[in-house]
């Protein structure tokens, strides 16, 4: 974010309190006279006294603390005023993020801490709060041999980590369903599409960069990807792709009973499954993305390259605001009292000064 302020637009908020510039206007005057009054006894100071080498005479001495003391107290009268001016502010664009989540059966694999799917949701929880929520969005569809959206686009944080929290130890598709023993990653792919698509038919077309992220093991794959994958980079949207899983893999675990579906699984299938990094990684190129994997990388950084490669396509855009200069006063008067401070070696002055730098502080504030 870059802010331009246009100092032809400045107005004062309470104008009144201006009149109290004679004051520093009065002691800039005197300033002067009493500058010229140095120099000329300096000149005859040097005419009159004869020495085997030239004597070096501070311009200013002393007097450039009182030249900073008096413009602070000008900049102190201007921030009481209540400067405002029109200010343009360069704000980036935000990021549409779109989490094609898989839910197979694959997901109930234990290669990784808890299960697949269960690492996938902690990674989720991590990619949500690496988002600023004020113009980046989010949205969620899970997919095994089916698709099912789960969140639509959405600013709110709560709607996201809400869902997250009854997503976090069981996927939408259940081990005993047919359904569940596949991956279709390319219907994965057109929810994502269509999640956007809704989102433009409700509330507009967003400027927002967007960007679908595949979160998958890739085992047992069907569905003509290359036909999503086009469609989505006609759209100019980016596909990349997030592997989790190991090359060693595990067993799925065996499915309960389809009368009983809260029975604990235990049992093993007999069916081995191991991240397909081949196919992720095809994926990722065909689709103008970048292949990440859990566990190679930390979930911070892995959300950082997907949500920063995301930004970097944003486009920006130029919004006026009403800017309030006050502060911006305040800061250059302590930085003309620090300055002045400089040129001051009695340690009594320098108590006195500090003294009264604190007490107009202290009044400044009250005012404020």
């Amino acid at each position: 974010m870059l802010t331009r302020i246009d100092l032809g637009t400045i107005r004062f908020g309470e104008p009144h309190v201006l009149w109290l510039l004679a004051v520093p206007g009065i002691l800039l005057a005197l300033w002067t006279w009493q500058y010229a009054a140095r120099r000329g006894d300096a000149l005859r100071f040097r005419r009159h006294r004869t020495l085997p080498h030239r004597e070096r005479i501070p311009a200013l001495g002393r007097m450039m603390f009182w030249a900073c003391l008096i413009l602070a107290v000008a900049c102190t009268i201007v921030a009481l005023a209540r400067p405002q001016a029109v200010a343009s502010v360069v704000r980036r664009g935000g990021v549409d993020v779109v989490i094609l989540q898989d839910g197979s059966a694959s997901m109930h694999v234990r290669d990784v801490p808890g299960n697949r799917w269960q690492r996938s949701m902690r990674f989720l929880r991590v990619l949500g709060e690496q988002l600023s929520w004020r113009e980046d969005r989010i949205a969620l569809a899970a997919f095994a041999h089916v698709a099912t959206p789960q969140i639509r686009l959405t600013r709110d944080p709560n709607t996201f980590f809400f869902f997250l929290d009854h997503l976090d130890e069981q996927p939408p598709f259940f081990l005993e369903d047919d359904t569940t023993w596949d991956t279709n990653i390319e219907l994965g792919i057109y929810w994502g599409l269509r999640l956007i698509e809704k989102d433009e038919e409700i509330s507009g077309k967003s400027n927002n960069a967007k960007v679908l992220v595949v979160i998958s093991d890739g085992q047992a794959w069907s569905g003509e990807v290359a036909a999503s994958i086009k469609a989505a980079r006609a759209q100019a949207i980016p596909v990349s792709v997030i592997g989790i899983g190991t090359a060693l893999g595990g067993l799925i675990p065996e499915p309960p009973p389809r009368s009983d579906r809260e029975t604990p699984v235990v049992a093993s299938s007999g069916i081995r499954s191991t991240l397909d990094r081949e196919s992720l990684g095809t994926i990722a190129t065909a689709g103008g993305g970048r292949y990440l994997e859990i566990e190679r990388d930390s979930d911070r950084e892995i959300a950082l390259q997907i949500i920063n490669a995301a930004r970097s396509r944003a486009p920006s855009r130029v919004e006026e605001t009403t800017e309030d200069l006050y502060w911006r006063c305040l800061a250059a008067a302590a930085a003309l009292i620090c300055l002045g401070f400089v040129f001051l070696h009695e340690r009594t002055e320098m108590w006195i000064a500090l003294v009264g730098s604190a007490a107009v502080t202290w009044f400044v504030f009250a005012l404020i």
